[in-house]
């Protein structure tokens, strides 16, 4: 994305899957790089909200591999974070990005203070529908959901040009 962001009115982004170790990972690396790239004040972070959501899984690497191809690296010692055991990150995020409908339901159940935003990733790009879950769709299904994320956080972002 070539243009600047004139206003985006967000400082503190969680991205929200399954499990965190690939869709809500390959997001967030997109936006920090965008981010970095862009020179603004945004923190971002990820989590997994599903009942097998777990803390310190390693990150997939078919994830990493697949952002490697596009020149953003995911970090070698980044491990997954169970948000059903630190429902304060979710709190904490005034803009939540759920990659499905069923997360961003779950994510609710944590968040019923209204003080930030939550939609799923299709939804920021004004689209709707979900970005599936790549595992054991081979690099192939970490490719196609890793295109999706990018389109869906490039057109989401444009509407804050």
């Amino acid at each position: 994305m070539n243009n600047k962001i004139i206003h985006f009115p967000y400082k503190k982004v969680l991205v929200v899957c399954s499990v965190n170790t690939a869709r809500s990972r390959m997001s967030e690396g997109y936006l920090k790089d965008f981010f970095f790239r862009n020179d603004m004040d945004v923190s971002v972070s990820s989590g997994g909200i599903a009942s097998n959501a777990r803390d310190g899984m390693l990150i997939s690497l078919d994830a990493k591999l697949v952002m490697e191809e596009i020149g953003i690296t995911l970090s070698d010692d980044a491990v997954s974070i169970d948000l059903k055991k630190r429902p304060e990150l979710i709190k904490q995020a005034d803009l939540i990005l759920t990659l499905t409908e069923t997360h961003k339901k779950e994510v609710l159940k944590y968040n019923n203070s209204g003080d930030n935003k939550v939609l799923t990733l299709r939804e920021f790009a004004g689209e709707s529908g979900d970005i599936e879950d790549p595992s054991m769709k081979g690099v192939e299904g970490f490719r196609k959901s890793r295109d999706e994320i990018q389109h869906c956080i490039f057109k989401g972002l444009k509407r804050f040009q």
